[in-house]
């Protein structure tokens, strides 16, 4: 990172690529031509692909997907010519490690369960499905891989889908959430599963990736008994601040 009084240069390396990241298009083209002056480099221009993940840079948006990485998995995994579901997994789906059905190959069972949890990068629908099914990977059963392949088959309906970021600001943002609690839903350990937490913050287009990286987020735990307290003591501060 290079910060120059309030602009600041950020350039990700992997092996021999780079991305540089900036709010000024002067900043990075000044960077370029220091790094070619010092090293045989090729600019490839505005960012389209870099480990797994596609970049479709629009006049409104950013799109970020694994599209063609979510379609090697399926075809890694046999599941290319599959029937799509609208799905992840089967409502009110109860596995345990001590299951008793067969085994299933337990190479192909990690490999393609690996390559989810690597998906969930740009595909944070199927987060909570990728981990539950990441729990059985010390005995694999044939109910274990029957959730993987249902998963696969939510891959196959919704291959195309990733995480849009408007360029206009707030405008047009909108947070869509589903909570729900499992009590004693782990039939192993008789965990629960409650409500998770959420992380909320705005950050303008121009900041987003140094302020991702270098900034604290607010986080709320939606069970935390002091969270009450804490809205209605921001609500106060919000209806003074009208006040006055």
């Amino acid at each position: 990172m290079r910060r120059r009084g309030k602009e600041e240069l950020v350039v990700d390396v992997y092996v021999d690529d780079l991305i540089i990241n900036g709010a000024r298009v002067e900043d990075i083209d000044s960077f370029k031509h220091e790094m070619v002056a010092c090293f045989r480099m090729s600019d490839l221009g505005a960012l389209s692909y870099y480990l797994g993940i596609e970049v479709r840079q629009g006049k409104e948006t950013l799109t970020l997907d694994q599209s063609t990485y979510a379609s090697k998995l399926l075809k890694r995994s046999g599941m290319a010519e599959c029937k799509p579901c609208v799905t992840l997994m089967e409502e009110w789906l109860k596995l345990t490690k001590s299951s008793t059905t067969a085994r299933v190959d337990e190479i192909l069972y990690r490999s393609i369960v690996g390559g989810l949890r690597y998906l969930v990068h740009m595909r944070p629908d199927i987060a909570f499905t990728v981990g539950y099914i990441s729990r059985f990977m010390e005995d694999l059963r044939e109910d274990h891989w029957a959730a993987v392949k249902r998963l696969l088959r939510y891959i196959k309906k919704t291959v195309d889908q990733g995480i849009v970021f408007p360029k206009t600001g707030r405008n047009g943002l909108q947070l869509t959430m589903f909570s729900d609690a499992d009590m004693a839903g782990d039939i192993d350990g008789r965990d629960y599963v409650d409500g998770g937490q959420i992380v909320i913050e705005f950050v303008e287009t121009s900041r987003q990736l140094v302020d991702i990286l270098t900034k604290p987020v607010l986080i709320l735990n939606l069970q935390d008994p002091t969270l009450d307290q804490y809205l209605a003591s921001t609500l106060v501060q919000l209806s003074d601040a009208d006040d006055a």
